[in-house]
């Protein structure tokens, strides 16, 4: 049986973590068929169908799944589901709401967050915030999984050539509809799709201190900003650069972590990051053993410092 990846998009274009899904669903055996569903999606279809690998994309096109609500997004899924032995979705806040509804519709358990297929049926998931590796094996007819997007390489995004075959779209639930949205307009790569990332920890003091410190450093390496979750409870940063189990799970090729102590919380959400740089003049640190390169100073003397010498 084949298994079928339920793409992240904006209609126009695919975002990157459908491609890290992809590559997760390769593991399962068989084909891989990929869901487009939205509205004026063409683009996003047309995408889907040069990922290396894909064999199928199936575009449901309609305005009932404009705005991608969760409730018709999961009734569309589970239209289809019957024909496929493991349905993938991006562990993303999209992913996770859709997953559990069909999980819920199709009578099955779901398998969160997997790192790793060891073979069509067992997987392997973080748990105890990944100081724990779950191995969990599924009966289920149809495994319904989230897939930790950084635990997959992306699938390469041209060479392949699928046929785009168009669903009848399911009718609007009802159930939900569309208020509004206020979107985040960023002037820096996005965090969970950031090569590099810069991060401040709650020894920053102040949110002045915050910006004055890790902005020239984050403009110098063309990086994203990121912060502990004891500094963004603390007003230094945002919400929505929050890393950590509690926020968002990032695997860039560099990370720099300045001023973080290294909770379990936030390795939880960071230590799959390729390049690992920690600056804390605590030596005895957490962050520490997990960082590739460590400097024990003093972060207010290390980072002008090194965006100096940059």
């Amino acid at each position: 049986m084949a298994a079928l990846v339920i793409a992240e998009h904006d209609h126009g274009a695919l975002k990157p973590a459908t491609l890290n899904t992809v590559s997760a669903a390769l593991q399962c055996g068989g084909d891989v068929h990929v869901l487009v569903a939205g509205h004026d999606a063409e683009g996003a279809a047309q995408a889907a169908a040069q990922i290396a690998g894909v064999a199928k994309v199936l575009l449901a096109d309609a305005p009932s799944l404009a705005e991608q609500l969760a409730e018709n997004v999961a009734a569309q899924v589970v239209a289809i589901a019957k024909d496929y032995s493991h349905v993938l979705f991006p562990a993303t806040a999209h992913g996770k709401n859709v997953a559990p509804r069909v999980a819920a519709l199709l009578d099955v358990a779901q398998l969160s967050d997997i790192t790793k297929v060891v073979s069509p049926d067992t997987f392997e998931r973080p748990i105890y915030a990944g100081n724990a590796i779950a191995t969990v094996q599924s009966g289920d007819a149809v495994k319904v999984v989230t897939v930790r997007t950084t635990g997959f390489d992306p699938a390469a995004q041209a060479g392949g050539n699928a046929a785009v075959e168009k669903l009848d779209a399911v009718a609007d639930s009802g159930k939900s509809s569309f208020v509004g949205a206020e979107i985040a307009k960023l002037d820096r790569p996005e965090l969970t799709a950031a090569k590099i990332i810069v991060s401040g920890g709650r020894a920053l003091g102040s949110s002045e201190k915050f910006t004055e410190l890790l902005t020239p450093l984050a403009d110098k390496l063309g990086a994203a900003l990121g912060a502990s979750r004891a500094a963004v409870d603390a007003g230094y940063a945002p919400n929505d650069w929050q890393v950590g189990q509690t926020g968002k799970i990032v695997a860039p090729q560099l990370y720099i972590a300045c001023g973080i102590s290294g909770a379990i919380q936030h390795l939880a959400g960071m230590k799959d990051s390729k390049v690992i740089v920690a600056i804390n003049k605590d030596a005895e640190a957490p962050i520490f053993s997990v960082a590739d390169y460590a400097l024990e100073a003093d972060v207010f003397e290390a980072v002008p410092e090194l965006v100096k010498q940059l």
